[in-house]
């Protein structure tokens, strides 16, 4: 089992930056793909990032590419997400997930374990 645990969330303006993290318990957290979803008011979930377990494969909605970068630290437990030149649209709570697969899967339902999510604001 994973318990996962965000921060890093804030109000930043548009166009500013924010760094989420993801910690995680347990000692195989480098089993584990991980990923990052958001939620924006009114809608559903929705994929952003993920990352396998090595690190070396990743992917991005298209709507963060280029300005997103998933990355993750195995001796630390954790998981980060780099969001720079932010827009009022990215205006969501940002969840992490971990997934017993070890590629980097993009859909929902094969993510086991989910963080209680951080809140992430863009101002325009």
């Amino acid at each position: 089992q994973v318990q996962l645990v965000e921060s890093g969330g804030g109000l930043v303006q548009a166009g500013g930056s924010l760094r989420l993290s993801c910690a995680a318990s347990g000692r195989t957290f480098s089993t584990y793909a991980m990923g990052w979803f958001r939620q924006a008011p009114g809608k559903e979930r929705e994929f952003v990032s993920t990352i396998s377990s090595s690190g070396g494969d990743t992917a991005y909605a298209d709507s963060v590419k280029g300005r997103f970068t998933i990355s993750r630290d195995n001796a630390k437990n954790t998981l980060y997400l780099s969001m720079n030149r932010l827009k009022p649209e990215d205006t969501a709570v940002y969840y992490c997930a971990a997934s017993t697969m070890k590629i980097a899967p993009a859909r929902q339902f094969l993510y086991d374990y989910w963080g209680q999510g951080t809140r992430v604001t863009v101002s325009s």
